[in-house]
């Protein structure tokens, strides 16, 4: 009798158990499939009944994201509200009834609708689903700083282009701005959607809805400088004392490839100058013969060690970061003869076919001012469970090892040099020793107006800060007067006490 007691209660402890395991995979391992299946409509609307974790700036308190609650026929469902109006809106994106998701909310959707696997969260939804309580979704803090991001939206207001400042060391991305924006709340609403299409801006297309600082792919100019810089100096092959004499062109192909005019309208020509000198005063035919002593292909072989050709990795949809790159008829184009195929000289000062996104060129400064190392960057600081208890931390990751340190030390001088007396003296804040390279990227051979770069990491000698600023299609856009006084204010709001700071001074 006590043996068939034994083999009921085993069996009833089976069925149980298959009964549980069978209930939390289509409850929550397999619902996040459900959910993303963008055919499923009941699913769709059973999204609705989940209500979503709230998302937040850094600070733990400021609601990026949240939900109002609506009766319809007899559900309670949940749908979300933006209360910042446009507070980097193409980075924390939307989740709608019409639009799907996009940004945050699509990538981390998730944690936000509780059908992550982690067994905290496993174990909740499937007690709230036992019950027949509302299933919470986890809670989001970002690492984006409210008065930092809105500072870096104000200063591109009116202009095309991005913003990235993040944390060289731990890849917490401070600020990510992309100009113009829009308020998601408009998505849902009449004809808000198309209100959204319609921004003007000083560019064709706006295309507010883009996130230029993940996909937006501009010519780097002379920022590019930095990337060729770490293939000559970590090869051996120059030194920062190695010599050169500038008559103001170099000889591509038999055709001169002629220096920037400088900001008065003159031609510049720097006669003999040093590695150090050509960097600091921004020097394309120096660069230009740099690249054809190292090549192309050791260029491009050097890009790849800071992240170029791949995708940085994001919180944020794949298919809203570009890879930076050589392109071809709009696809990254990694060529299988270099020498033959691309421009030595005019890719070493970034032209050429190269284009790159502000994210990617945020982390070149970082990898200078992290030793060599490219930081993984982070948008999520932490997810926290309803109740308040972390779930997930951001852990500081190395993604690529761009340079060897000694490299890397050296190019921190010379991007110092640019800002004490070189290009980029519009940065200077005093008080604080900053490290930039800047950018002016022509967009046409007989154009005056260029994209405006400025590319940064500060205090030089302890980084907390490194970034990238663009702004397009800039009359007589230098990028040392137009973008790097902006660089400049995203790093003071970062660094609070700069004025007060005894890390030394920047030269005038």
């Amino acid at each position: 009798m006590n043996r068939q007691i034994s083999r009921v209660a085993l069996l009833a402890l089976v069925l149980l158990s298959a009964l549980v395991v069978a209930t939390t995979y289509w409850q929550t391992w397999a619902s996040g499939g459900l959910a993303a299946r963008q055919d499923n409509e009941i699913q769709r609307v059973a999204q609705f009944e989940i209500k979503r974790g709230v998302i937040y700036a850094s600070d733990g308190h400021t609601v990026l994201a949240t939900n109002v609650r609506r009766k319809r026929a007899g559900q309670t469902l949940y749908f979300r509200v933006y209360p910042t109006h446009g507070f980097a809106s193409q980075t924390v994106g939307y989740s709608t009834q019409s639009r799907s998701r996009a940004g945050i909310e699509r990538e981390e959707n998730s944690y936000l609708t509780a059908s992550n696997k982690t067994l905290g969260t496993i174990f909740d939804t499937l007690g709230d689903r036992l019950r027949g309580a509302t299933i919470t979704g986890n809670n989001l803090v970002l690492t984006l700083r409210v008065g930092v991001q809105k500072l870096a939206q104000s200063l591109l207001a009116g202009k095309c282009g991005a913003a990235v400042a993040l944390n060289p060391k731990t890849g917490a991305v401070y600020a990510m701005a992309s100009s113009p924006t829009y308020d998601p709340n408009l998505i849902e609403k009449p004809r808000g959607y198309a209100q959204i299409q319609q921004t003007r801006a000083p560019c064709t297309p706006a295309a507010p809805l883009l996130n230029r600082a993940t996909q937006g792919l501009y010519p780097p100019g002379s920022t590019f400088k930095t990337v060729t810089a770490a293939a000559a100096l970590d090869d051996g092959v120059f030194t920062p004392q190695s010599t050169f004499y500038d008559p103001g062109y170099c000889t591509e192909y038999g055709k001169q490839v002629k220096n920037a005019l400088d900001q008065s309208g003159g031609a510049e020509a720097f006669g003999h100058v040093n590695f150090v000198d050509a960097y600091v005063h921004s020097i394309n035919a120096v660069f230009c013969m740099i690249g054809q002593k190292i090549g192309a292909g050791r260029v491009l072989d050097q890009a790849k060690k800071f992240g170029f050709y791949s995708t940085p990795p994001l919180e944020t949809p794949s298919d809203a970061r570009s890879p930076s790159a050589l392109y071809n008829h709009g696809r990254p184009f990694d060529p299988k003869d270099p020498a033959a195929q691309v421009d030595p000289g005019r890719l070493a000062f970034g032209q050429e076919r190269m284009l790159v996104t502000p994210l990617q060129m945020a982390l070149v400064a970082a990898a200078i001012a992290n030793n060599g190392k490219v930081p993984v960057p982070r948008l999520v600081k932490e997810v926290r469970s309803p109740g308040g208890g972390v779930i997930a931390k951001l852990h500081p990751r190395t993604w690529k090892q761009a340079t060897k340190p000694e490299t890397a030390a050296a190019i921190k001088d010379m991007m110092v040099g640019v800002v004490q007396r070189g290009t980029g003296t519009a940065a200077q804040i005093p008080g604080v020793i900053v490290a930039g390279k800047t950018g002016t990227a022509e967009l046409s051979a007989n154009s005056r107006n260029y994209d405006a770069w400025f590319i940064f990491f500060a205090p030089a000698e302890n980084p907390v800060v490194a970034g990238a600023v663009v702004v397009e299609n800039q009359p007589n856009g230098f990028g040392g007067a137009i973008a790097a006084p902006i660089a400049k204010q995203i790093m003071q709001a970062i660094l609070p006490q700069a004025s007060n700071s005894k890390s030394g001074t920047n030269g005038h």
